[in-house]
């Protein structure tokens, strides 16, 4: 998968706002691998929804610390993330939450410091997939 160039930030984000811009590089990189596959667009977006909901991106931090591959700074990230996640949406989990708002954290921190970490751990959920 070709990595995505981050742009320049000065200055440090907060867990929130990596969060945020993680959510945004998570559903690309989903998008990205569901169009390989022929369809039409409703069943694309429908099967990139079940991708980037807060159970799946929890179920992904799960894999990843199940495999032990994240560094003791990845998991700060998490921790941060996951930490500053409140409650969540009234009819989901806060625990799952939680987790998912960890995972994207990671993933926006590690797009803007190391985006060829980044694509290694997304490979690897992707082959975990497979």
């Amino acid at each position: 998968m070709a990595a995505l160039q981050p742009p320049a930030i000065q200055g440090e984000l907060g867990p929130l706002q990596l969060a945020w811009l993680g959510d945004a590089v998570w559903e690309l990189h989903q998008r990205l691998r569901h169009c390989r596959t022929p369809g039409r667009s409703a069943d694309l977006h429908r099967s990139v929804v079940a991708e980037v909901r807060a159970d799946a991106q929890a179920a992904a931090l799960d894999r990843l610390e199940r495999e032990g591959v994240l560094t003791a700074d990845e998991l700060e990230q998490v921790r941060k993330g996951r930490n500053r996640a409140g409650r969540g949406p009234r009819r989901g989990e806060s625990g799952i939450y939680g987790r998912a708002t960890g995972f994207e954290t990671m993933v926006g921190w590690l797009f803007l410091r190391n985006p060829s970490r980044l694509a290694q751990l997304l490979d690897r959920l992707e082959d975990a997939d497979s």
